[in-house]
């Protein structure tokens, strides 16, 4: 059996998205800034597909700006907030410590820079409480930057409480949803929200495209020089295929999102309950403030780079915590963020559904992943001491 249960770092481009993409490549091959027919029926496809994006938000099409992904998208918001506090001579940002490295590297360097960065610690289920961000804001606050829902550990912040507090402070208020969009009910006027990262390949979309909303009124700083694409804030003609194929796959995967939830919720809540009865097993995150297909479980006593190879033997595709850092042999931040210990958050598991997954395939996994972390504590010294007693067990 061959299970894919990596969806948080990528998703099989869906037939809509193929389809759109293809049709582009054969039909809409023009340059969108041409004035010719062809090319005008391009520029046509891209307001098209522009609109069907802000829509899904509950933006308009002008607040959207196309870009490579998601950790472009994020960097562009983030100096775009920076150059405003630098006008207006303030200087300190508030984020958390469980936020993508796209965004806390951006703030690192801007730390070089002369702002101060406050990153709040989440309580033990990965939650920023909205009394302890609000009591972070500062006089020279400029903009915070909070994640919707974490990449790794699946839990969703109060985003709305959130966004009020920054608006009535007059704070911009940007979210990395890359992890949220099609997968929750999200409206960026409701919330309310000042900037909104995405990434189409999170959701059934092509990878190497995304879009940043910027609410109306907020100036946007250009990272790449060159042309006037996306009105003069990101030079470079226009991925037209990727952008109609996310177009696509965003337009499907909100319109079919109480389905799908309904669909993940029982696999997702199975899977938990088949892998917390492992002994000495934690969860990671929020219980029930999480996405709909996210399990991640720390197991003591073993490696989570053993137990990958191990399931990856099996036919089980799954993760130990971020894509983007998979080549590290560090725990992950995010866990110890959360308060894990290094020894515990060395034995993590990530494992992230989509609605290709069976309930055969969730039987299937809880019982190779029994048989493998069984396995890898036999042969384990640390898990030996535990057992003899001259190391004391961390997780009860």
């Amino acid at each position: 059996m061959n299970i894919y249960a990596d969806n948080a770092a990528t998703t099989r481009l869906s037939k809509s998205a193929s389809d759109a993409m293809f049709l582009c490549q054969n039909k809409l091959y023009g340059n969108p800034s041409s004035l010719h027919s062809v090319g005008q029926q391009a520029a046509e496809a891209l307001l098209a597909a522009r609109e069907t994006i802000a829509e899904t938000i509950g933006a308009s099409a002008e607040e959207i700006y196309f870009t490579s992904g998601g950790s472009e998208a994020d960097n562009q918001a983030i100096l775009s907030a920076a150059a405003i506090g630098e006008k207006k001579k303030k200087k300190h940002i508030i984020s958390t410590g469980i936020e993508h490295h796209a965004v806390l590297h951006t703030l690192e360097k801007l730390k070089q820079k002369g702002y101060e960065v406050t990153l709040l610690s989440p309580h033990e289920n990965g939650i920023v409480r909205p009394e302890e961000f609000a009591a972070s804001l500062r006089q020279d606050t400029v903009f915070a930057t909070i994640m919707y829902a974490n990449n790794e550990i699946g839990s969703i912040q109060p985003i709305a409480e959130l966004g009020k507090i920054c608006r009535e402070q007059g704070v911009i208020f940007h979210t990395d949803a890359v992890q949220a969009v099609g997968h929750l009910d999200i409206n960026v006027h409701k919330e309310p929200i000042d900037m909104l990262s995405l990434s189409a390949h999170k959701f059934h979309g092509p990878k190497g495209i995304g879009a940043l909303y910027v609410k109306k009124g907020i100036p946007v700083s250009t990272l790449i020089e060159g042309g006037a694409q996306e009105r003069g804030k990101r030079a470079g003609t226009e991925n037209l295929p990727a952008i109609l194929g996310m177009a696509a796959a965003l337009k499907d995967s909100v319109a079919d999102m109480e389905e799908t939830s309904a669909k993940l919720l029982p696999l997702r809540n199975k899977l938990i309950e088949g892998l917390i009865k492992i002994p000495h097993t934690i969860l990671n995150g929020d219980c029930k403030k999480r996405l709909p297909g996210n399990v991640n479980v720390c197991f003591e006593g073993i490696e989570g780079e053993s137990l990958l190879l191990l399931l990856d033997s099996k036919g089980i595709c799954a993760s130990s915590g971020s894509a983007c850092t998979s080549g590290s042999l560090d725990p992950s931040h995010v866990l110890l963020a959360i308060g894990r210990p290094h020894e515990i958050a060395h034995g993590s598991l990530r494992l992230t559904l989509s609605v290709e997954n069976t309930e055969e395939e969730i039987n299937y996994m809880i019982a190779e992943i029994q048989n493998a972390v069984s396995y890898l504590r036999s042969i384990s010294p640390i898990w030996r001491d535990l057992q003899e007693g001259k190391k004391e067990y961390v997780i009860q």
